[in-house]
């Protein structure tokens, strides 16, 4: 008794714009996203509903009715339309920032991230909840439409390794939350100065004029995204 019209529309696509610079995203999930200007873009909201959700299947669970396997599937399908509402809600900043300032967008390419990462149950839980995926692929459409080009960068130590002098060490990082280079005593926000290797990495992929500045980092393959 229910009717869908599905339509597809078709938009010209129009040529990517001449970077002026980069913007590095370091995606994570206490912050679903820092950029490198120190924006943090918060993933509070998308933790907070994964946490309640997965409280309530698992009391739905421990009932195992038919009423409460119907409820655990319109639960599900709840959080998955809020989880995208958010990131769609964040792509379109992104993107919005990008434009604005003839930036295009550096990603770590996380292919293959789950099954590379070691993790306890309960990490094992959140990471394959992580919505990394849907929230480059809805920043790639976005920036596509306004001509802003992606790369996708080797994110190897990105967290580990200072963005002002280039040390790299796992002693850089004494607490998950705190950065605190061993070599320049630089302190700040990991995710934050993730963003601004992530960033540096996009200027020596296309080795524009000011990337010399930060020559010490190794230019990584460019890989394909969404």
């Amino acid at each position: 008794g229910e009717w869908y019209l599905y339509a597809t529309v078709m938009i010209d696509e129009p040529a990517p714009i001449e970077p002026l610079d980069w913007l590095g995203i370091d995606l994570g999930v206490v912050n679903a996203a820092v950029d490198s200007d120190g924006v943090v873009y918060t993933g509070g909201p998308i933790n907070g509903i994964r946490r309640r959700n997965y409280r309530l299947r698992r009391k739905l669970q421990k009932i195992g009715t038919r009423s409460a396997k119907r409820l655990l599937k319109l639960r599900r399908r709840k959080e998955q339309r809020q989880v995208n509402d958010i990131n769609h809600c964040i792509s379109k900043r992104i993107v919005r920032v990008a434009e604005r300032t003839q930036r295009g967008i550096v990603f770590e390419d996380l292919r293959h991230i789950r099954s590379r990462i070691r993790a306890t149950r309960p990490q094992r839980r959140t990471l394959h909840s992580w919505a990394f995926e849907q929230l480059q692929a809805h920043t790639a459409y976005k920036a596509c439409r306004v001509g802003v080009p992606i790369l996708y960068v080797d994110p190897a130590y990105s967290s580990q390794t200072c963005p002002e002098c280039g040390y790299v060490a796992k002693a850089n990082r004494p607490k998950q939350a705190i950065f605190k280079c061993g070599q320049c005593g630089l302190v700040g926000l990991p995710d934050h100065f993730a963003a601004l290797i992530l960033r540096d990495r996009g200027r020596a992929v296309v080795s524009l004029p000011n990337a010399g500045e930060n020559s010490y980092l190794q230019a990584p393959s460019l890989a394909g995204g969404s």
